[in-house]
């Protein structure tokens, strides 16, 4: 969410902003929320001048009756109580026109950085730099539940029968991976200095509003019935709703924590082939990292998350390449994001297995989270990226270290949490 002010003082700079990110009806939104920000402060001020001059009434009154002028008194005591009810009625028509200016500036998209290329869509998603050389080796790669078939890693008709689809069971060498992934990559965030933490599974709904769009809110989100619960969708969303209504002290600042979590996803609209398996599931589990910064330090912090990803796959061999999200495709909240896509020897192509975002102060402003500074009290920024989520991450790395005899590489850096194998068999 912007700065009411800043929308005021500059309505082209926001509609361009509206064009660029290929949102045309939202533009007379701008005009709508300009005037009805007029209008909730001219009632505002209405209310404001009733308050004070009741409070100077109010003193008249005492000093008529200590006179003994009763009768003045009286009729300046009926006037008060006359006002009163006249405040009332602004006081409500204030907060309704104020609930109607929030609404509206929940919709309104954040301001991008200007670095961001201008695009429709995904397609338009710039590529920025490739770590590590793809290979396609001389065999044919199957698809990546049938790897896991082999190794008697998974039943996907089991989860169907019990929870539906976009469920599975995983076991055996396949299980375990995924926990050595996860637990691989808590360590290694841990190495880079964040604090690890385990955050709550569910949030309230004001929690939810303040760190995603209504639209993203309904594509992905679960409610608990007869609760003000969701399910998390990411631990991102918990672990930025920790600092709600807080004010941190900028000495504390940055705050870099990395969070374990399952997350639970709708997941809504037919998916092709690419899609099935493992790729997009309903629940899966994840290692997240955030950060709470200063407005300042938010694109170094930024470089440095994308940076870890990176430096996460790579330390297990397997090529990824960073991509520039385009003005279409970023969501309402965020200012600039990275996706890391890794390689697949069986597709010949990359695929998202991660994402990185800036979201400047739009959800510190939703969550109220703000930083007692030297010069002054301000939102602090809010960051996050995807350390690894196990089940893309899986695909990626049977697909890169699968061997023509159907055994599986376990890279050096994972061979302790598999219990010192160098292979699956």
């Amino acid at each position: 969410m912007i700065d009411i002010k800043f929308l005021r003082e500059n309505p082209d700079i926001v509609k361009q902003n509206i064009r660029n990110k290929f949102q045309d009806h939202k533009l007379p939104l701008v005009d709508e929320v300009i005037t009805l920000d007029a209008e909730a402060r001219a009632v505002k001020q209405q209310a404001d001048d009733l308050r004070a001059n009741r409070n100077k009434i109010s003193k008249q009154i005492g000093a008529l009756m200590g006179q003994g002028k009763k009768e003045e008194g009286m009729a300046l005591k009926a006037q008060v109580e006359k006002d009163a009810e006249t405040l009332k009625e602004l006081e409500a028509k204030e907060t309704e026109l104020q609930e109607k200016v929030t609404k509206i500036m929940m919709t309104i998209p954040n301001i991008i950085d200007p670095s961001v290329p201008i695009g429709k869509d995904d397609s338009e998603n710039v590529e920025v730099q490739r770590f590590g050389e793809p290979v396609v080796p001389d065999f044919e790669i199957p698809y990546h539940t049938e790897i896991m078939e082999k190794f008697n890693g998974i039943d996907l008709d089991a989860a169907r029968r019990v929870a539906g689809n976009g469920f599975y069971y995983l076991q055996g060498d396949i299980a375990r991976l995924h926990s050595a992934v996860t637990a691989y990559a808590r360590d290694f965030m841990i190495d880079r200095g964040f604090t690890y933490c385990i955050p709550p599974f569910m949030i309230r709904s004001n929690v939810v509003t303040g760190v995603m769009s209504f639209d993203e809110m309904d594509a992905m989100m679960y409610k608990i019935e007869g609760e003000d619960l969701y399910l998390i969708g990411t631990s991102e969303h918990s672990m930025i709703g920790r600092f709600i209504d807080e004010m941190l002290d900028e000495e504390e600042l940055p705050k870099t924590l990395t969070s374990y979590s399952p997350c639970f996803r709708k997941e809504k609209g037919a998916h092709g082939i690419e899609e099935r398996g493992v790729y997009r599931i309903h629940q899966f589990e994840k290692q997240e990292m955030i950060v709470v910064c200063r407005p300042e330090e938010s694109p170094m912090w930024f470089d440095k998350l994308w940076q870890n990803t990176v430096d996460l796959f790579r330390s297990m061999d397997i090529p990824v390449r960073t991509l520039e999200c385009c003005s279409g495709d970023l969501a309402d909240l965020k200012v600039k994001s990275v996706d890391v896509e890794a390689w697949s020897p069986r597709q010949k192509k990359y695929f998202e297995v991660g994402s990185c975002s800036n979201l400047g102060d739009a959800q510190a402003r939703r969550l109220r989270i703000r930083v007692k500074g030297k010069n002054g009290k301000y939102f602090a920024h809010t960051l996050n990226n995807t350390v690894v989520a196990p089940p893309r991450m899986l695909i990626a790395f049977l697909e890169n270290n699968l061997n023509e005899d159907g055994t599986v590489n376990i890279p050096k850096v994972l061979q302790p949490y598999m219990g010192g194998k160098t292979k699956i068999e």
